[in-house]
């Protein structure tokens, strides 16, 4: 395909995305499936137009004066990509598969782009509902963090203790150019390329091997920071697919008892192959039964930590879901907060007294962070904070840079404070 041909594609592709309001990856596959002469580069280029057009979807549709998919992805190859109105006009010829020639209208607007005079929430590209939300966790700083959010993320991984070094690691994979990251001791960033996507460090023979994990830098510290120790019982409430667990294990150089499980007994599936593939001999994986079923009764009030990666809307990975921010809607919210509750509450009967619970989102909304401590801390009067100065006093490294980023209860990681996903982490105690 011609790189006219793509575009004219991911016009095609966002339409279906936007009339039928499912996620990018299922239009993708389907498009994909319905255009067996599109190679791999070309589905790749597809989808990287795509997701751009999402990244920048309000103040792409704000100077191009539509919301059309059209206007979306011209927008964005003006705002997001630099490319001239005259490179814009070559492309859109009509021919041999190119977008139609650009209008009186669309001419006028490439030439004046811009969103200088747009609403908060326009120039940081967040849903309008949300932009409250934003507003009161990050004040002046509001536009700038939503613009970081809907930037191109890196691609980090997690070297396993258990198995290997960041330096040995690093020398393995030193033809994909890897950096050490900024905070995690364990991390290892690669930044995407043009087409936005980063190195396919899944078909390398380190990762078959057990010696690293894809984990975004942010998931490591949070992970890092929740204190779980060698010889620790610990578990890991909200396991999904295992990133932190796997963390937790290394962390815990395969001493003491790890015991991981989720409400959703299917996100745990995978687990099993990547606990084989990393070493990690701790981990019991308990799998409830049914609703309403506790598989960790026997081990109740007995955990040193619990490490709560709580349900949420996910916002802090807008970068990597650049779709979800679209798609997410007030109800949304509401339902993870009663979530958090819950799961927090499930928390507290598990650990024991004088252990901690680590409360971690991927969220950058008070409503999800502070705010759920808050309503936590009014309901359970035998627990209290660990102040984030004390929470970083404790890691294995220095982190006391991290101490500027601390919010009332805990800490808030973001793409423009840390360079990571949006996490936040807030650390409670219970009472002996």
């Amino acid at each position: 395909m011609t790189p006219a041909a793509r575009i004219n594609a991911a016009i095609e592709v966002l339409q279906d995305i936007v009339e039928r309001r499912r996620p990018a990856a299922d239009a993708l596959k389907d498009w994909g499936l319905s255009r067996r002469f599109a190679g791999s580069k070309d589905r790749a280029a597809v989808a990287s137009l795509i997701y751009d057009a999402l990244r920048r979807k309000a103040s792409s549709a704000y100077a191009m004066a539509s919301e059309e998919p059209r206007a979306l992805v011209l927008g964005m190859l003006r705002g997001l990509r630099g490319l001239a109105r005259d490179e814009i006009a070559a492309l859109c010829s009509g021919e041999n598969h190119a977008p139609a020639p650009l209008s009186a209208d669309e001419t006028a607007l490439l030439t004046a782009f811009s969103d200088d005079d747009a609403p908060g929430w326009v120039r940081a590209d967040v849903p309008e509902w949300l932009w409250p939300s934003f507003e009161r966790a990050f004040g002046a700083m509001a536009v700038e963090e939503g613009q970081a959010l809907a930037a191109r993320a890196p691609v980090d991984l997690r070297v396993n203790r258990l198995k290997a070094s960041r330096e040995a690691v690093a020398k393995d994979l030193a033809h994909l150019q890897p950096e050490e990251s900024a905070w995690s001791p364990d991390a290892l960033r690669f930044q995407p390329g043009h087409d936005g996507r980063g190195p396919s460090l899944q078909t390398e023979p380190g990762f078959f091997a057990g010696a690293f994990e894809i984990q975004d830098e942010g998931s490591q510290l949070v992970t890092l920071l929740a204190g779980a120790r060698p010889g620790d019982t610990v578990i890991d409430l909200c396991a999904g697919a295992g990133g932190k667990t796997l963390a937790l294990a290394a962390l815990m150089a395969n001493r003491g008892n790890l015991y991981a499980t989720d409400l959703d007994s299917r996100r745990l599936a995978p687990l099993h192959d990547r606990l084989a593939r990393s070493g990690a001999a701790i981990v019991d994986i308990r799998i409830p039964r049914s609703r309403g079923h506790e598989p960790l009764a026997d081990v109740a009030g007995q955990a040193d930590l619990v490490l709560v990666d709580a349900p949420c809307t996910g916002s802090g990975t807008w970068r990597r879901n650049p779709d979800a921010k679209w798609r997410v809607r007030p109800g949304a919210l509401a339902e993870r907060v009663k979530d958090q509750a819950e799961v927090l509450a499930r928390a507290a009967r598990l650990v024991k007294p004088g252990g901690r619970i680590a409360y971690v989102t991927c969220s950058m909304l008070p409503e999800e962070n502070d705010e759920a401590i808050r309503a936590f801390l009014g309901r359970h009067s035998g627990f209290s904070t660990v102040a984030p100065i004390d929470v970083l006093a404790g890691a294995e490294s220095d982190f006391s840079l991290l101490a500027r980023f601390a919010t009332e209860f805990g800490l808030q990681l973001s793409p423009r404070r840390t360079g990571t996903d949006g996490f936040y982490l807030a650390c409670l105690r219970r009472g002996d």
